[in-house]
């Protein structure tokens, strides 16, 4: 029963097989090879437009690939105080962009507060040039607190943005997840709404180490090739990478694994409200539930083999529970008996 992250659940078999399919042959290097072009493709048929796509092994390279790519290293990047980037990259964007500084926003339920936001990006742009430049605003969809920005909250934020002359990053770790919950295209909440640049990702909807940077704006990823191969992420093997996505969009594969993993999540959400004293800190949209567990259902919970992680503070009894696209019926059910439950 392991709830703690999608991170850990087993690489899909269709990837698997993918993997040894395209290791049947010699093939040109470093993404100069049929099927990394094919990939290239399949991107501009998934967002029904031309893209260009960089893939990556990481989602800390990714999201510092993205944000290298539109902010100098004496800009600001904008994002919710909970972000992946400010709270669990160790630094990294601010190493690959040379410097650049993060700024934390606030807001419920891990999206950022649009007035928040206008109000410090004046502030910064009227501190000329002691302060950063304002340069980017990074979304994460599906956000930190497990919810979902909605394409005209998307839409509002980036106009925002745009306005004061930022390039719009969205950080897309559980994108797919996304995409499902909302029955949107993704289209529809990414360039349609003023999404520059995508990092967009496979490794946990069911690809080995799989993540791919896809800018709308074709503009900004003039000199990206420079960053990609300075940040070592130009693999020479890159079809064992960009093979991946071709598996995972086969038959919609990865929707399909995004719509197992939310539909889990509910049922866990579910039970687990149930249970004396327990309370969801977040609306439930996509494959994440955090809550609050008293102490002693916890530890019996970890006592019954229930795994899951502490979130926020000790002593604050927060938890996070993370389904994936082989979280199966059986675990469900199991959770079901450890909360004793009928």
């Amino acid at each position: 029963m392991n709830f703690q992250s999608d991170n850990a659940s087993a690489v899909a078999p269709q990837v698997m097989e993918g993997l040894l399919a395209v290791n049947q042959e010699s093939a040109p290097s470093y993404g100069k090879d049929r099927v990394t072009d094919k990939a290239r493709l399949a991107f501009n048929q998934v967002f029904d437009r031309d893209v260009d796509v960089f893939f990556m092994s990481t989602g800390s390279a990714a999201n510092g690939l993205s944000l290298a790519s539109i902010c100098p290293p004496y800009g600001a990047i904008f994002a919710h105080e909970e972000a992946h980037i400010i709270c669990d990259e160790a630094n990294a964007i601010e190493a690959f962009t040379g410097g650049a500084k993060i700024v934390p926003i606030t807001g419920r339920h891990g999206k950022i507060d649009v007035i928040e936001l206008e109000s410090r990006i004046r502030a910064w742009k009227n501190s000329r040039p002691h302060a950063p430049l304002p340069a980017a605003l990074s979304l994460t969809q599906v956000t930190e607190a497990g919810t979902v920005y909605k394409p005209a909250e998307i839409k509002t934020l980036a106009e925002v943005a745009k306005a004061h002359g930022l390039a719009v990053h969205m950080d897309g770790a559980r994108f797919a997840n996304a995409v499902v919950a909302l029955g949107e295209s993704p289209a529809a909440f990414t360039w349609k709404v003023g999404v520059d640049v995508l990092s967009f990702g496979g490794t946990k909807n069911g690809a080995l180490a799989a993540e791919a940077v896809v800018f709308f704006n074709r503009s900004l990823a003039v000199h990206t090739d420079y960053l990609h191969k300075r940040m070592g992420q130009l693999y020479s093997k890159m079809r064992f990478f960009s093979s991946q996505f071709l598996s995972l969009f086969e038959k919609d594969l990865w929707l399909h694994h995004a719509q197992v993993a939310n539909q889990a999540a509910t049922q866990v959400a579910e039970i687990l409200q149930r249970c004396e004293g327990v309370q969801l800190l977040h609306p439930v949209d996509a494959n994440e539930v955090f809550v609050t567990l008293p102490s002693g259902l916890a530890a019996d919970l970890r006592k019954k083999g229930v795994l899951f992680y502490d979130w926020g503070r000790p002593g604050q009894n927060y938890y996070r529970f993370v389904t994936s696209y082989n979280t199966s019926s059986a675990s469900i059910e199991q959770l079901k008996m450890a909360c004793q439950l009928q």
